[in-house]
């Protein structure tokens, strides 16, 4: 039969459980355009009519590994984001603004 998760976790080491949370939090820092989407609850049909593209478009998309800076800054907007290009260093980052339209 199936345990609910609360179940499982009051059954976890506090180390365990500190293990779980430090990585559900870097999830939530670093996840792949289509998670981002799912997670502001957003379908690929509603991006693409904010778009005017096609849902199709929209799958092609959040697949690519590489693609325009605008086209991606097009696609956080539609969500209500802005999108920052930030370069880090190992003496510290830097914002930058080239592409901030």
């Amino acid at each position: 039969m199936a345990k609910k998760f609360s179940e499982l976790e009051a059954r976890m080491a506090p180390e365990s459980r500190a293990c779980a949370e430090t990585l559900y939090q870097q999830h939530l820092k670093e996840m792949p355009l289509n998670e981002l989407r799912q997670a502001k609850a957003l379908s690929q049909a509603t991006l693409a009519e904010t778009l005017h593209v096609n849902q199709a478009a929209i799958s092609k998309m959040e697949r690519r590994t590489d693609m325009y800076i605008s086209t991606l800054r097009n696609y956080i907007r539609a969500m209500g984001g802005e999108l920052e290009i930030i370069a880090t260093f190992p003496d510290g980052q830097v914002r930058i603004e080239n592409f901030a339209n």
